[in-house]
Formats: C-alpha cells, structure tokens, sequence
C-alpha cells in the first residue's frame, strides 16, 4: 500500500526509490508490527478483561498454574492485526506470495478464533471438536498446497532440497508436493499450539525462527545470493522477507505483555495461525527440513505428547509425568522461568544450526 505510494512519488521525487529496497520495507513492518503491538495492547486486555474472557487451567497439571485462570486469552489477535496491517502497508501487494501467507495466517486465526471463543465465552470446555478444527485446517491447508503447486514458475518451487548437501533436489510430483505442504502447514500450526503453555515460551521460538525464514526469503528470492549460496531461486519469495520481519515485530510487542506473569495468552488464535504462517512460508522458500530443525523445541512438544499418548494407550503407563513436554519439567521441580529461557536458549542453537546451511554445504 505505501510501497505504491512511494513508487508513485518516485516519479517526482526521487528519494521515494529508497522504499524499494526489501530490507528497508523489512525494517518498517517490523517497527510498524511493533508500535501496533504497543499502543493496541493495553486496550486489548482491557476488552478482554471487561468482557471475561479468561483462561481456564487444568486442574491436573503443575498447582503453579491455578494462578493463572482468569487471564485474558485470545490476545493473538494482536499479533495477528499487527502482522496483517504491518504486511499490507508495506509489501509489494502484487505478489502473489503475500497474499497466500496473509490467507493462510488468518484463515488458521479464524479457527483458532472459534475454538478459542466457544471455550471461554460458552464456556465450552472442548471448543471446536477435534474433527471440525483438523476439517478446516486440512481444507485451508490443502488449498494452499494445490494453489503453490498450480502456480509454479520454475522448477524449483517443487523441489525438496537436503540441508547441508549440495546441488541435491528431489522433484515432487503434485501428490507428493501436496501431501507434503499439508504435514508442514498444519503440522507447525499444531505443534506451535502444543508449545504455547507457559508465559513466553511459544511467542520467542516463533519470533526466532520467523527472523531465520525471513533470511532465506531474501536469499532465495535474491538470483544472485540464490545462486552463490546454492539456494532454490524462488521468483518473488523475497517478498515474505517483509511479511517475516511483521512477525518478528509483532511477536515482540506481544511478548512484552505475555512474559511472565503474563497479562493476556495469545490462545488458538495466535498459536495455529503462527505456526501456519511458519510452515507455509517454509514450503515457499523450500526450507521444510531446515524448519524442522530450527523448530525442535516445536518438535519436542509434539512428540511428547504423541509418545504419551502411545504409550499410555498400548501399555497404561505414562513415559512423562505429564506432556507436553514443558510440564514434564515443571513436575520435575523446574520454575516456569527456566523452562522458558532454557527452552528459548535450545531454539537460538537450533536456528544457528539452520542458518549455517545456507553456507555449509
């Protein structure tokens, strides 16, 4: 929107070109993504607070949490208006990859906005039902997948390439490229949503990895830098650097009112639509693997608790004292805090490690 504005003046002034620049824009959308977060939160959790939609706490898990009911839920919310305002003030509105993450990330955030709603409003405890959430995410996710796969402009766009190996890209098929999509769109959102448990421990990993995705964005849309680093070139997938650098803005700005004590939990809404928008801007930069490194502690979570599951199903005992995985260790004697820094601290190794390869190859 202001990108067509800056190239229109452009004609008369030329200053105006400096908007064209990718990191630029990038910088902006973080800071707007920011500011947005900042001056809208404070009345959000009054809202929120007015109108009593609090968390419920499980009355199983660690007794540190009965503390926390009552507090305002659905604030990703914030994060999603400061990601969609911060991306549609300052991408290029013409391409087509900006439009299918912003539909991705708020399609995942209407399902979450549902879910979350039918909780703590009609104080249904189960929300949405498992079959009509993973019905809409399959069919958002699915749609995704057929429409990347449809529109590709080179071949690179359907490749699985191996991290760490050089010059080795596997061609997909249109099956095997949309069941693929599928797993890493809604297999991130869910994973993200099982993370979000403890104040700040789902919103940095997300902050960390979106600023590591916003690198390969640049990279893989750059023909130059794509080239010279052994990357796919993706024709306009530099563009989600901007749309990257919205969700690192505002993460942080959400975090100042969701570290601990939290004021107010992102709930579904955030969490599926965040690691929706995660995944698919993965697939279109062709980093699934290298996502699946850097979100381990995402990783983590979720085979925690598909091994308890498991094996509370097949055998009637539990391998943790409680899943997913962050309350295991607060059973164990950990302080939220530590867990949330520790596990904070594992996504920074975790995303070096898929930063470097970009290099080592």
């Amino acid at each position: 929107m202001l990108l067509e504005l800056a190239r229109w003046l452009a004609h008369d002034v030329r200053g105006f070109n400096v908007f064209n620049y990718l990191t630029l824009r990038a910088v902006l959308a973080t800071l707007t993504a920011l500011a947005i977060s900042f001056l809208v939160g404070p009345a959000l959790i009054r809202k929120l607070t007015q109108y009593k939609v609090g968390q419920s706490v499980r009355d199983d898990g660690p007794q540190t949490h009965l503390v926390k009911a009552g507090t305002p839920t659905m604030g990703g919310a914030l994060i999603l208006v400061a990601i969609a305002v911060s991306t549609l003030l300052w991408a290029d509105l013409s391409n087509r990859f900006v439009w299918v993450v912003l539909f991705t990330t708020l399609g995942f955030g209407v399902i979450g906005w549902i879910d979350d709603w039918r909780k703590v409003v009609y104080r249904n405890p189960k929300g949405l039902s498992a079959k009509a959430k993973y019905f809409w995410q399959s069919l958002i996710g699915i749609s995704v997948a057929v429409y990347l796969f449809h529109t590709a402009s080179v071949p690179a766009e359907t490749e699985l390439i191996l991290p760490f190996i050089k010059s080795f890209a596997i061609p997909l098929g249109a099956v095997s490229f949309i069941v693929l999509t599928y797993f890493v769109i809604v297999g991130t959102s869910n994973a993200v949503n099982l993370t979000d448990g403890l104040d700040g421990l789902a919103i940095m990993p997300t902050v960390m990895v979106a600023s590591a995705l916003a690198v390969f964005a640049y990279v893989a849309g750059h023909l130059y830098f794509s080239k010279y680093l052994g990357v796919p070139y993706v024709p306009g997938a530099g563009e989600l650097t901007v749309f990257c650098a919205a969700i690192g803005g505002a993460g942080l700005g959400f975090l100042w009112f969701n570290a601990y004590p939290a004021e107010v939990f992102m709930g579904d809404v955030g969490a599926l639509a965040l690691g929706a928008a995660l995944g698919t801007v993965a697939v279109i930069v062709r980093q699934e693997i290298v996502l699946f490194i850097m979100g381990g502690v995402f990783v983590m979570e979720t085979i925690s608790v598909m091994l308890q599951v498991g094996s509370f199903k097949l055998t009637g005992k539990r391998i943790f004292r409680m899943a997913p995985l962050h309350h295991h260790y607060e059973l164990k004697g950990w302080k939220e805090t530590q867990v949330v820094v520790r596990f904070w601290i594992i996504t920074m190794m975790l995303v070096l490690v898929g930063l470097s390869t970009l290099k080592l190859r």
